[in-house]
Parts: structure tokens; C-alpha cells; sequence
């Protein structure tokens, strides 16, 4: 048997883990549509969505964050774990706080849905959550921050004069892989001022 002389131990192992990467990195993006039982069909439904009557076509099994997403395009809702772990989808539905990767969307009927996207004041300028969020520096990559300002803006309505306990306790559900927890409380302390 002739070996080829090409392929070392190195390049193999190389390869190994480049094909592996390649694998779950195509595999571990999350597609509602892909786990869909056979014959299953979209449904129209409308959904109050920051202050609009949407429109939208949606599978029986479709979270809430696919449609905001993939359908509507606001993409502020960010799908990170996709399995109600991280808060990055956290959205509002009747001024509750809900991971949207974890709602179907039929689920949600002709309750009121608020994304990240809803939140700025009715001039345009941004929410005071937005607002003290970067004038703390709160976000590093910014991948948590739509979930952080969900939590922070739902708190706020709730209690606008929070303690710093109950701040923590509000954001508990939001995790920050970059570890800037303590400048997201500042933040959100900040905006209890403005109050």
C-alpha cells in the first residue's frame, strides 16, 4: 500500500477539524422552517407590532424571533442561543418581558409586541435606556444589548425608581459574553434618574 506523501498526521488533523467547523458551523444556525412536520402550510395571521397591524405569513411551529427577523426585518431582536437561555430576543408582549426564540408566533395573537426597534421616543430620539446605555459605555460587541435595553425598558415602566438589586435582578436574564454587566446596571440606574 502506498502512503501519500503529501498527507502528514499535521494535515490530516487540520483537515478533521476544518471539515468538523464547517459542519456545525452550517448546522448550528437554527431554521424553523427545516423542522416543519411534513404538510405543514403557512398560516396569515396579524400581529401588533410596535404600534402597526403586520401582516405576515407564518408555519405552525415558527418562533416568534424567526418571524420578527426573517419576516418583518426587524432585526434588532437578536436569535442567539435559540433556546430561551441568553435574553438577546427579549421582546415585550403586553409590556412582559419574553424570550422571542421561545414564543410560536401563533401564540401570540392580537397581543401588543414591542421589539428594541419600538422603544425610541415618538421624535425618534432614542429611549433614555438607549440613551444612558452609551453614555455609560455599556455595550462592548453590543450582541446582548437589544435584550439588555428590553429588560432595562420593561423595569423602568414597572418601577421607575429601582434599586440597584432589583436592576440586577431585572437584567438577570440577559447574558453579556463580554462581561459588562456592571456598566449595563450603570446604565440603567442613569435612566432611573432621569425619571
Amino acid at each position: 500500500m502506498a502512503v501519500n506523501p503529501r498527507l502528514t498526521r499535521r494535515r490530516f488533523i487540520k483537515a478533521v477539524i476544518a471539515s468538523s467547523a464547517a459542519a456545525s458551523a452550517s448546522g448550528g444556525i437554527h431554521n424553523a422552517l427545516a423542522q416543519q412536520p411534513k404538510g405543514a402550510v403557512e398560516r396569515l395571521i396579524t400581529l401588533n407590532v410596535n404600534g402597526r397591524r403586520r401582516r405576515v405569513d407564518v408555519m405552525p411551529q415558527e418562533t416568534l424571533a424567526h418571524t420578527l427577523r426573517y419576516k418583518l426585518g426587524l432585526t434588532g431582536t437578536k436569535i442567539g442561543c435559540n433556546r430561551g437561555e441568553c435574553g438577546a430576543c427579549t421582546v415585550m408582549i403586553n409590556g412582559i418581558t419574553n424570550y422571542s426564540c421561545s414564543t410560536l408566533t401563533h401564540s401570540v395573537g392580537s397581543r401588543d409586541v414591542l421589539t428594541v426597534e419600538g422603544v425610541q421616543n415618538a421624535d425618534g430620539s432614542l429611549h433614555k435606556v438607549q440613551q444612558a446605555f452609551i453614555d455609560e459605555l455599556a455595550p462592548q460587541c453590543g450582541f446582548c444589548t437589544p435584550g439588555q435595553v428590553m429588560s432595562a425598558v420593561a423595569l423602568l415602566n414597572e418601577n421607575p425608581r429601582p434599586t440597584r438589586e432589583e436592576v440586577r435582578q431585572a437584567l438577570a436574564g440577559n447574558l453579556c459574553r463580554c462581561g459588562a454587566y456592571d456598566n449595563y446596571l450603570n446604565g440603567v440606574m442613569r435612566a432611573a434618574e432621569q425619571s
